[in-house]
């Protein structure tokens, strides 16, 4: 492998991380201080075979809901295949390439139900959908708007389609993955193997699928990439695109002002700022002009939203037996989140060393999906590659990821019902593993905090820019 580029030696796990260096022994031992690099085999080519492999095995998972088109009901949970993506096309008025946020009277009433995510996601939604149609060249504007809306998910001609649009979005899921693995690489050129657990991680490979999050994780990717090298301005850009595209990107400002501020890079701090709001409202401004009603869903559906799936509030809401109102888990939430943010501000301000954005960014997402009203096994991807590069230690990633997949595990069976006592009563097993889970993520973020306080070296945040001293005037 490559020891050095540009002179520089490259770090590799086998020589700091104990389980890679014990595990290296199935293919020879640990690198050698001999090791010679290979001419082709790069580190970040390696890591690129890697992640497709690893998405490959993703797809393969979901072999068994495609076989059906995802028209058997039972099937999805049990083989743990479920997808949003064939449910929204027909549901959300794709089938018919129906603007996600037209405020047309007719599109309206045949689909009252409008697109419930951020328009970054409607709009790569659309276009895929309009990529499956013209593939499959059989669209037929007028014979499909005799069929009721909801009988257009059993259509055999619609059916064919949902599977063409799952393809093109798995296309360009797959070159996500590839980008952002080369991103995440790239952060620190002395450490691309910090990757390493993004390129193989089998919660990617199980959730990708799932819906559309992997465009917020590449841009996230993309704004650690850009401000290890120093670019603000674009790194701004990227988180506004994010959080344009889902919200939680924004949090990584909380980040780069705890860095901004102890490195006193006030102007950097302002551009990135500036831009996050030039991205956001540029993103947004097609949806808001088109219709202004349909843009403000994704924010009233998710005030409105009560306790759901994989929340600490779900079981409080259960084992109380009564419902906790949309409200209170609001203020709740919120307030939790305030004081975390907080106290994040807090561990950055008192560290030895400036922390990377990587752990400070990894550490706000993660207290944001501790309480918040809803987890969906996907929302593991905000996660990953923030905690990939935040704490980049095979054991941890081993222990954080198998809780994610304890509670990937028992979401689709409590869905199934399988989790529901014989003799009735409550699902323990669920809400055990919702405690699993959330103690994966506090375990991660102990070690990611115990770095911060230790000084652990920066490698992913660049130094402050050092001021040219003034000319001095020659004399005389």
């Amino acid at each position: 492998m490559d020891l050095s580029r540009g002179g520089a030696p490259l770090d590799g796990p086998t020589r700091e991380d104990p389980l890679a260096r014990e595990w290296s022994e199935v293919v020879g031992g640990p690198l050698g201080t001999r090791a010679r690099r290979h001419r082709w085999w790069t580190p970040v080519r390696v890591l690129l075979v890697l992640v497709t492999l690893t998405f490959a095995m993703g797809m393969l998972q979901k072999n068994s809901c495609a076989q059906q088109s995802w028209l058997n009901g039972e099937t999805r949970y049990t083989h743990m295949c479920y997808s949003d993506l064939p449910y929204l096309y027909s549901g959300r008025g794709f089938a018919e390439r129906a603007w996600p946020y037209s405020d047309d009277a007719t599109t309206r009433e045949r689909y009252p139900q409008v697109m419930e995510y951020p328009v970054g996601i409607s709009y790569w939604a659309y276009g895929t959908a309009v990529i499956a149609q013209a593939i499959g060249g059989e669209y037929d504007a007028a014979a499909r708007a005799q069929i009721p809306s909801d009988q257009l998910f059993g259509d055999h001609a619609v059916e064919r389609e949902s599977t063409l649009f799952i393809v093109v979005n798995a296309v360009g899921f797959a070159l996500l993955v590839l980008l952002t693995t080369w991103l995440l690489a790239g952060v620190d050129r002395r450490r691309p193997w910090d990757a390493t657990w993004f390129a193989v991680s089998p919660v990617l490979a199980l959730t990708a699928l799932i819906n559309w999050d992997l465009l917020a994780v590449a841009l996230v990717a993309a704004a650690l990439w850009t401000w290890a090298r120093d670019r603000p301005l674009a790194t701004g850009l990227l988180i506004g695109l994010g959080t344009a595209t889902k919200l939680y990107p924004l949090f990584l400002l909380g980040g780069i002002l705890v860095i901004c501020v102890r490195q006193r890079r006030w102007g950097d701090l302002g551009a990135a700022s500036a831009a996050t709001a030039a991205g956001w409202v540029a993103l947004n401004l097609p949806a808001l002009l088109t219709g202004p009603t349909e843009w403000k869903v994704f924010w009233t559906f998710n005030q409105e939203r009560g306790p759901d799936l994989g929340s600490i509030w779900l079981v409080m809401q259960q084992v109380a037996g009564r419902g906790i109102s949309a409200d209170a888990v609001n203020l709740g939430s919120e307030l939790f989140f305030a004081v975390w943010c907080l106290l994040v501000a807090f561990v950055g301000w008192r560290a030895r060393r400036t922390p990377s954005l990587a752990q400070l960014g990894f550490l706000i997402v993660a207290g944001f999906l501790l309480v918040n009203k809803v987890y969906s096994p996907q929302y593991v991807l905000w996660l990953l590659p923030l905690a990939v590069l935040a704490r980049p230690r095979w054991r941890d990633q081993l222990i954080w990821q198998a809780t994610e997949i304890v509670y990937f595990c028992s979401v689709w069976w409590f869905l199934d019902g399988d989790l529901a006592p014989a003799a009735g009563g409550d699902p323990g097993f669920y809400w055990l593993a919702i405690w699993v889970r959330m103690a994966g993520e506090l375990y991660l973020i102990a070690m990611v905090v115990r770095d911060i306080r230790r000084g652990t070296p920066d490698v992913v945040t660049p130094p402050p820019r050092l001021r040219r001293p003034a000319p001095v005037a020659a004399s005389g």
